[in-house]
């Protein structure tokens, strides 16, 4: 059964609330892959319900990347006035995703995952960026007032269709692995700090049935965490780690033709941001932040060449007291 005993008081309803946060960065990333298979690679509505429907019965097996393929699929037909319970007029000729007014909600619990992110210290960039997304979604008013003025790339640049649907699959594959590690790590961080013992392996697998992010992948993550329940993230896991390594090639060339042809991708480019910072045991941007940080506020810093724990305080200019 996918029910279990989480852990103490307030536990379960934080591990619903994080599910919710990883289902906007899932959302969001399978939005992006539509957009770039669309605009990009130029693929119909049919055409796109196929190929997510063909990623459906591969590794993306999920209810989100099937219900994707029969949103694209579906025609204007079958819909109500919320109002008036009255039916409208069906149209066959047309597809009723391209009808749907650009204008995401939210209903908070995103906001509170993103929330809880920042009060924990734990990045949650796919997942945050996937909100923010909504939001300038939402205001679609000002949107329409500035789109044109506004420059940027307006070509599309020539592409392989084969490769680009090869290379967005494995884009939203790694996109995903990010947005459950970050899931994770927040899950883990309430966990010690309330002392509630929460499995993540057992969150992993009650996930698998009823839930909008069920996954067949699920299964891997819970395995992982099986393995090592204190592994410090997903991405080091080796067989998510050899994935990555396997398709990131893909991922960077979807981040970089987005980025050139001027796609929004939120969600793409902070997953790619963030494992890309954790691959670097040195940060000189932090560095260099946390220099601007005692110079205009005394906040010290720690050095590398001297023991952790030890802080220090700069005289930059004459103006700066000595401490």
């Amino acid at each position: 059964p996918c029910t279990t005993y989480i852990g103490g008081d307030g536990s379960g309803n934080y591990v619903k609330m994080v599910h919710n946060g990883i289902e906007y960065g899932d959302m969001q990333v399978l939005g992006e892959a539509y957009t770039i298979l669309k605009t990009v690679g130029g693929l119909s509505n049919d055409e796109l319900a196929k190929i997510f429907a063909d990623w459906n019965s591969q590794e993306l097996d999920s209810f989100l990347v099937e219900i994707t393929s029969q949103i694209l699929a579906k025609k204007d037909v079958d819909v109500f006035n919320v109002g008036n319970h009255t039916r409208l007029e069906a149209n066959e000729s047309r597809f009723l995703v391209d009808q749907i007014l650009d204008k995401t909600g939210n209903k908070g619990t995103g906001k509170m995952t993103i929330k809880e992110g920042a009060d924990r210290a734990v990045a949650v960039g796919t997942m945050s960026a996937a909100l923010d997304a909504r939001f300038i979604a939402f205001d679609k008013d000002s949107r329409a007032e500035m789109a044109p003025l506004l420059d940027g790339p307006t070509q599309i640049p020539e592409v392989d269709k084969e490769q680009l649907i090869d290379d967005v699959r494995n884009a939203v594959y790694c996109s995903k692995i990010c947005s459950y590690a970050q899931g994770m790590n927040l899950i883990r961080a309430a966990s010690e700090e309330f002392s509630w013992g929460v499995d993540l392996g057992e969150c992993a697998r009650i996930w698998k049935g009823g839930c909008i992010i069920r996954a067949r992948f699920l299964d891997r993550i819970k395995t992982a965490y099986d393995k090592d329940a204190n592994l410090v993230n997903l991405m080091v896991d080796p067989d998510f780690k050899d994935e990555m390594a396997q398709r990131q090639k893909s991922w960077r060339r979807i981040v970089s033709l987005c980025a050139a042809a001027g796609v929004p991708v939120p969600s793409m480019y902070s997953s790619l941001a963030y494992f890309d910072q954790y691959r670097r045991d040195t940060l000189i941007s932090a560095s260099l932040v946390q220099g601007q940080r005692d110079f205009f506020g005394s906040h010290t810093f720690e050095r590398m060449d001297k023991p952790r724990g030890e802080f220090y305080h700069c005289k930059w200019t004459d103006a700066h007291y000595e401490s």
